[in-house]
């Protein structure tokens, strides 16, 4: 009886790890970096092989110019830690061939990482706190506005509203795949940015702009960061709890990273198995190895 009961039990924890793999994973600490100043979002660039960091080094929302881009190596060195300074509270970063392109608070920064410079700047007069960016295959880049409800979209040299809708939800983090926008959203923000119901993923329509939960929009948390992993689900951080959490296509998440509060918009690099997370509030930057 003891070794039918014992089958059971090994042919079920099979089962589990075959259908997703990826719960059979432990995490380590491959490298960290100290000393920084309010990390808020990382980018991995594959053909000039560095990875862009950039520093809000202030409030989220100030204007002080204080906030720089730092360029490091894979392996957790600082190549040059003001690349790219004078900016106000950079966020989100998204590349497109030679061009960087960074979102700071009402503008759009475009950066040529040849040279280092700053090559335009796109404002709206609409935007509070852009956050996200990431950019379609074709070059489009599209914007999160987390209080306003809005995703932007710079098409054609034009910096304009794409979409906006409450439904939206305050979006945070943003991904794009198979001509969708992945939206990992923060939650409807009621006191600062406190949440009553904390945030899902959602995903956008780049053909209609149709707006869907993943699954049955079962609250996870005040999301920031959104990642693929590979297999069709995605890693996403939760900026206000703390947290990594792995969502599948059809809502359901599973917290595989206790964090601390302020993770921020990470980075995977599935061919190196490395996940870098931005800790905004510890001023550090870990890069955590998939085992």
């Amino acid at each position: 009886m003891l070794t039918k009961y014992l089958v059971i039990i090994v042919t079920l924890t099979l089962l589990l790890i075959v259908i997703n793999p990826i719960f059979a994973n432990e995490f380590s600490v491959e490298w960290e970096l100290e000393n920084l100043d309010a990390p808020e979002s990382v980018l991995y660039d594959n053909q000039h092989d560095v990875v862009f960091l950039s520093n809000v080094h202030g409030a989220p929302d100030d204007k002080d110019g204080k906030g720089y881009i730092s360029v490091l190596s894979l392996t957790g060195e600082i190549k040059n830690k003001h690349w790219v300074s004078g900016l106000n509270a950079p966020k989100g970063l998204g590349r497109y061939k030679h061009l960087l392109y960074v979102a700071d608070i009402d503008r759009l920064i475009q950066i040529n990482i040849n040279n280092g410079r700053i090559e335009r700047r796109y404002y709206s007069a609409n935007a509070k706190f852009l956050n996200d960016v990431i950019v379609a295959s074709n070059g489009d880049v599209y914007v999160s506005d987390m209080v306003t409800n809005t995703i932007y979209r710079l098409a054609n040299d034009e910096f304009t509203i794409w979409l906006q809708s409450d439904e939206l939800e305050n979006p945070n983090g943003l991904y794009i795949e198979d001509n969708h926008i992945i939206v990992g959203s923060w939650g409807k923000m009621t006191d600062g940015f406190n949440t009553e119901v904390p945030g899902h993923l959602k995903s956008v329509s780049i053909n209609d702009k149709q707006i869907k939960s993943l699954g049955n929009a079962e609250p996870v948390g005040n999301l920031d960061g959104v990642e693929a992993d590979g297999s069709g689900n995605f890693y996403v951080t939760d900026w206000l709890n703390g947290g990594l959490f792995l969502i599948s296509k059809t809502g359901e998440a599973t917290k595989l990273l206790e964090l601390p509060q302020g993770s921020a918009d990470h980075d995977v690099i599935l061919q190196k198995n490395l996940i870098l997370i931005p800790k905004m509030l510890e001023n550090k930057l870990t890069a955590y190895q998939i085992n």
